[in-house]
């Protein structure tokens, strides 16, 4: 497991590269270039600059989240093949500076959706929610208003270029069925992994989030099911998932530990966080401790240490604790802490397999001997 730590570039984030270099086990960070409009090429110049800013203090650059689909894309528009252009040459210029997996989505919209973004939580601090009914009754655009609104740090997934255009999208979207959408989706892959694949890049998908249906938008990336269909539509090691446990871990129903036997070697990158759901459907983000949530942390990771997972790991969004003042979700002091719960896990694993070679010793023809 490689450990690396979301970063939103200088001036737009309140972590710095030097706090993050001093997380014990974090190598790299997960980038992009979040004033590049979604769809544009990205410039080579700006790419080198993150490059030059992550080896200066002394990490690496290997994960993109994300390279962004431009809406003409999903909707599977006659232009859709100038962005698909755009983003192959992009692949080109990060494969120049050794990135090796680029996280994206194809959630027709909002990439991610959130209620409240600081709810509080009975120890005093606050956290990401979700509040189901509330989506049955709100306008998009009240719910994009609170969401913009979060002060000068941009939003991930929430660019104001598209946003602003959000009745025109519903529009479009109308009539959209799931089926479109999955071979929207196809026609993507069939011109992207090709290329992923000649420049050893691995794309890797992420869940949506929450997985289900939102303002009568379709959603596909969501089930056991439908990750094993979207593998089968383009069977290739470049073609991949980012396994979120947070945005899979909203559905009970979904058995994330299941996911990741099944899926192992398809997993070059994964988000590990915890979620509380309610009986009506309401989710908060909690604590990485599996016991602060529902999401069996423990079990996944030790999932992880089982079919021996030598991807990109990176806890996700966080609570806002000891009074930080940040971009909601991604403070520093509560993904620390979720780093170093993820750690000791996995310690306590690696400790556990050690004592137990140790007293089974081979014969050296595939055999061993309990002592």
């Amino acid at each position: 497991m490689r450990m690396v730590f979301r970063w939103f570039g200088e001036g737009n984030d309140t972590v710095s590269l030097q706090q993050i270099r001093q997380i014990p086990g974090v190598e790299g960070i997960v980038w992009a270039l979040h004033d590049c409009p979604v769809g544009e090429e990205w410039p080579m110049d700006a790419v080198s600059a993150v490059r030059d800013q992550a080896e200066i203090a002394g990490l690496h650059l290997d994960v993109v989240e994300s390279v962004n689909i431009h809406e003409d894309i999903k909707l599977g528009l006659p232009t859709r093949d100038r962005y698909i252009d755009n983003y192959i040459r992009t692949l080109e210029k990060l494969a120049l500076v050794g990135v090796k997996v680029v996280c994206y989505n194809f959630m027709p919209v909002f990439d991610w959706v959130r209620t409240d973004l600081r709810k509080p939580l009975e120890d005093g601090s606050t956290a990401l929610f979700f509040e189901k009914a509330k989506t049955t009754d709100i306008d998009p655009s009240e719910l994009v208003r609170m969401i913009v609104s979060n002060g000068d740090l941009s939003m991930p997934g929430w660019e104001p270029e598209r946003l602003a255009r959000l009745a025109t999208l519903f529009e479009s979207y109308r009539g959209v069925t799931e089926e479109r959408l999955w071979s929207n989706l196809e026609y993507f892959l069939e011109a992207i992994i090709p290329v992923a694949e000649r420049l050893g890049i691995q794309m890797a998908i992420h869940p949506d989030d929450p997985p289900w249906p939102i303002f009568g938008l379709p959603r596909i990336i969501t089930n056991q099911t439908n990750l094993r269909r979207f593998l089968n539509l383009y069977d290739s090691p470049a073609n991949g998932i980012t396994l979120c446990s947070g945005s899979l871990g909203a559905n009970p129903d979904n058995d994330i530990v299941s996911m990741i036997r099944e899926f192992a070697d398809r997993i070059p990158f994964a988000h590990i966080r915890n979620v509380r759901v309610y009986e009506n459907g309401d989710f908060i983000e909690t604590s990485h401790r599996t016991q602060d949530g529902t999401v069996d942390i423990a079990g996944i990771v030790k999932a992880f240490h089982d079919e021996g997972f030598k991807g990109y790991c990176r806890p996700d969004h966080g609570r806002h604790i000891w009074g930080e003042i940040s971009r909601p979700g991604y403070g520093l002091y509560d993904r620390a802490l979720g780093i170093m719960y993820l750690w000791g896990a996995w310690d306590a694993l690696e400790r556990l397999r050690t004592l137990s070679e140790r007293r089974e010793p081979s014969l050296g023809n595939g055999l061993s001997i309990r002592l």
